[in-house]
């Protein structure tokens, strides 16, 4: 993630829905930046961050489109979702190292979400759920 301020924004998430980790790949944002800072409403000292090499597994890849519904998938830890750029999204690459891609079905006409709502929207989805193992859901 390029942008601070998505940066800071889950960081803040992050700390909103639960024990988490933010791990942050080479050219992210630098979440200690005054726009991430503001933005994380001082979670950057409360969420442990890390490089993306020490990021838990399984890898839950978040896609634009194309994933499993992630209504349909229980996530939880231990896992990390995987957020690519708001532009690019994830590198297809990566993708294929993920256990699996989730996609957060749109009924409306908007072509994509900000990459700190989908992700916000996920961690929300997990803590909701009480935090089970990452499978699938009988009949998903």
């Amino acid at each position: 993630m390029a942008d601070p301020g998505n940066v800071g924004t889950l960081l803040r998430c992050a700390d909103a829905f639960g024990p988490s980790f933010v791990a942050l790949s080479e050219g992210c944002a630098d979440p200690t930046g005054p726009k991430a800072l503001r933005a994380s409403a001082g979670a950057i000292f409360r969420v442990p961050t890390g490089s993306f090499e020490e990021a838990p597994k399984p890898w839950i890849a978040m896609t634009a489109r194309g994933g499993r519904p992630l209504s349909e998938v229980a996530v939880g830890p231990p896992a990390t979702f995987v957020l690519g750029s708001e532009r690019e999204g994830l590198p297809e690459a990566l993708v294929t190292q993920c256990y699996l891609p989730v996609s957060i079905p749109m009924p409306g006409d908007a072509e994509s979400l900000n990459v700190a709502v989908a992700g916000a929207i996920a961690l929300y989805e997990a803590a909701r759920r009480g935090r089970s193992n990452p499978e699938t859901t009988p009949g998903g």
